[in-house]
């Protein structure tokens, strides 16, 4: 159960390595033929980007207490060139061009300040009556504490030192709040009666996420974020959202008070604050907050310079696309000509009460428009697949930027909302129950009348600049014959253009890694965030059971039946593991009166185990764990809980 939510060790598959191609002339085409009909040479909102820039970390590196590095900017020099090279799609490259800049922010004159480029996501300190207001404190500890010590030694080396008075976490994902304990430690927070202030929810989101999941989550996230590919103009470039997740600490601290649904206002060290529930948009707990005496608006992650996902590529719920453009309505209802200044937890602000509302409009018909076209199109009869094929982008997008598909793409997004009302399946019975890519793809070579004759076909098709097609037939014949270098290489080529191609961030993320794991150069030494004490006891214990049950062998466990009951003293917590005909129901908070074992265990010797630093055997020999009853029943069935390995093959068989 370690690291649950991390990111994952990655691994190259075994073949040769084969080098990457370049651009090819229909790349080269379609990138000259968005670069003009899009306003790329705007200077609008670089000059917002670097408004208002008062220091940098020297050189972007951040080290962990170790000298380990956890952020460096300086493979990413390369961006400095405003004209994009052919293996970038020339809007890309204008998004990650104004996601590299990075430094210590003044937003609005002597009261709010940003820390950007440091993380995937933004750190905002807002000055309250008498100290500081922190909020979305980053991803890790380490990123947060090299930007907070920028701030102090910037500003608060001209305006004097103040407390931290409270700590905001806008939303549920871990790259708001993670960084926390980089900025103070629970100790500060209970002797300073430090406000840690979260949307109603907010705990169990935080902590929960990902963790069922998690093992997959993490290996499709390395493809998302590229982590396993190198920075350069044919590889990593940005994400879209920002530039890529630091690799440091991931920590919590339990908010010591909610906003509620109904929002309103709340007072945060002498500064009134309005605040706006947006849970069920971008994350399941949510909100937005407008500070009147600063004019500002803070839209969170439910505005920001990108089209967002609907469903992440890593893997997550559906979110709802509809609310989320009732609530960037309600938004603009409530604070539009008003606010002069918009800033977010990713990109930078958006200055001008006009600015800000038309910002505002434009985001809320981008998601009203992926979320009505689906239906529209859905309700006329087109599947999944075909309803964003036959969807031009937005009239917006061709105007506006922030809602082009950096991260986000109308694409995947209009199948977001497409499986949100109607799942997986498109309605037609051929589709019911398909063969799986490892036994479809040997009939289709045979088909096409050998591995020869598909591969011929398949290069072809990239000849013609017909790359999806061409990624579709070959990887038939590398699922039928993974281990054939002329088709890997091939499959790989493809993916080669269709990445340099893609606007999204993710997307061409996904694609290289691809072509990388095909040719055998992914980089294999990625590890992935480590999780503090503090993240892992917070998971909730029945989180924990849920998540084990998933780790069960039925196949092997058939036979197996009984009851496992887990005694916990420290944390006063039961939970009754029922195990019958391959299935576990972890029953939290109840005990049976005739267990087939009792196994006492503190929570925090639970922690030890998932944070990797104790093992059942030496606790159990040690008296830390303690088996009353049938041992070697429990110790059987404990046994058929295998970890998964995190290194699963996502491209080949």
């Amino acid at each position: 159960m370690r690291r649950l939510t991390a990111l994952l060790l990655a691994s190259a598959l075994p073949c040769a390595a084969i080098a990457q191609d370049a651009a090819s002339e229909a790349t080269r085409t379609a990138q000259a033929e968005l670069a003009k009909r899009l306003p790329l040479g705007d200077p609008r909102d670089m000059a917002n980007a670097t408004r208002g820039k008062l220091a940098e970390i020297a050189d972007g590196v951040i080290t962990d207490s170790a000298g380990k590095i956890i952020w460096d900017r300086r493979p990413y020099a390369f961006l400095a060139s405003e004209t994009a090279p052919d293996t970038v799609n020339p809007s890309l490259w204008r998004q990650a061009r104004l996601n590299a800049v990075h430094g210590l922010f003044e937003v609005v004159p002597d009261r709010i300040w940003q820390l950007r480029g440091y993380d995937l996501s933004v750190m905002t300190v807002i000055r309250g009556k008498s100290g500081w207001i922190v909020v979305d404190p980053l991803l890790s500890e380490e990123a947060a504490a090299a930007s907070w010590k920028l701030f102090a030694d910037t500003v608060e080396a001209k305006a004097g030192k103040r407390p931290i008075k409270a700590v905001i976490f806008s939303h549920s994902h871990s790259d708001h709040f993670g960084g926390v304990g980089g900025i103070v430690t629970p100790e500060q927070v209970q002797r300073d009666k430090i406000r840690i202030i979260a949307p109603h929810g907010f705990s169990d989101e935080a902590t929960a996420e990902n963790v069922l999941a998690g093992g997959a989550m993490g290996r499709r996230a390395l493809y998302m974020f590229g982590s396993i590919l190198n920075p350069g103009p044919a590889g990593q470039v940005d994400t879209g959202l920002g530039p890529k997740l630091s690799s440091g600490t991931i920590g919590y601290m339990e908010p010591t008070e909610t906003v509620s649904e109904n929002g309103g206002p709340l007072t945060i060290d002498g500064l009134a604050f309005d605040f706006l529930d947006a849970g069920g948009t971008e994350a399941p707990s949510e909100f937005v907050f407008y500070i009147p005496a600063y004019k500002a608006l803070h839209t969170t992650e439910v505005v920001t310079h990108n089209l967002h996902n609907i469903l992440t590529l890593r893997g997550a719920q559906v979110r709802d696309a509809l609310r989320w453009s009732k609530v960037i309505d309600a938004t603009l209802l409530k604070w539009g000509g008003q606010a002069e200044v918009a800033l977010a937890s990713h990109h930078w602000p958006t200055w001008g009460a006009g600015e800000v509302s038309t910002l505002l409009a434009n985001q809320r018909d981008a998601y009203r428009y992926v979320h009505d076209r689906t239906l529209f199109l859905a309700n006329r009869g087109a599947t999944l697949h075909e309803l964003a094929d036959a969807t031009a982008e937005a009239p917006v997008q061709a105007r506006d930027f922030s809602t082009r598909g950096y991260y986000g793409t109308l694409n995947h997004d209009m199948k977001a909302v497409y499986q949100r009302y109607f799942g997986w399946w498109d309605g037609n019975p051929a589709n019911f129950n398909p063969l799986p890519p490892e036994q479809s793809g040997p009939r289709y070579v045979a088909l096409a009348g050998g591995a020869d004759k598909l591969l011929a076909a398949g290069k072809a098709a990239i000849a013609a600049g017909e790359y999806r097609w061409a990624a579709e037939l070959l990887n038939k014949l590398v699922f039928a014959e993974p281990d054939n270098p002329a088709a890997r290489a091939a499959l790989a080529s493809a993916y080669d253009q269709l990445g340099y191609q893609a606007e999204s961030g993710a997307w061409r993320n996904y694609y290289l890694a691809g072509a990388a794991s095909l040719r055998g150069n992914a980089i294999t030494s990625v590890s992935g965030n480590g999780q503090s004490r503090s993240f892992v006891s917070a998971i909730p214990t029945a989180v924990f059971f849920d998540a084990l049950a998933t780790r069960f062998d039925a196949a092997k466990g058939l036979a197996i039946k009984g009851i496992f009951q887990f005694v916990l003293p420290d944390s006063k917590e039961t939970v009754a593991v029922v195990v019958g005909g391959g299935v576990e129901v972890p029953r939290y908070g109840v005990t049976d009166t005739a267990p087939t074992a009792t196994v006492a265990l503190d929570r925090k010797t639970l922690d030890d185990v998932m944070l990797g630093q104790a093992q059942f055997p030496a606790l159990m020999q040690s008296g830390a764990i303690r088996i009353e009853g049938d041992r070697m029943a429990f110790l059987s069935w404990f046994a058929l809980h295998p970890p998964a390995d995190p290194r699963f093959n996502v491209v080949v068989p």
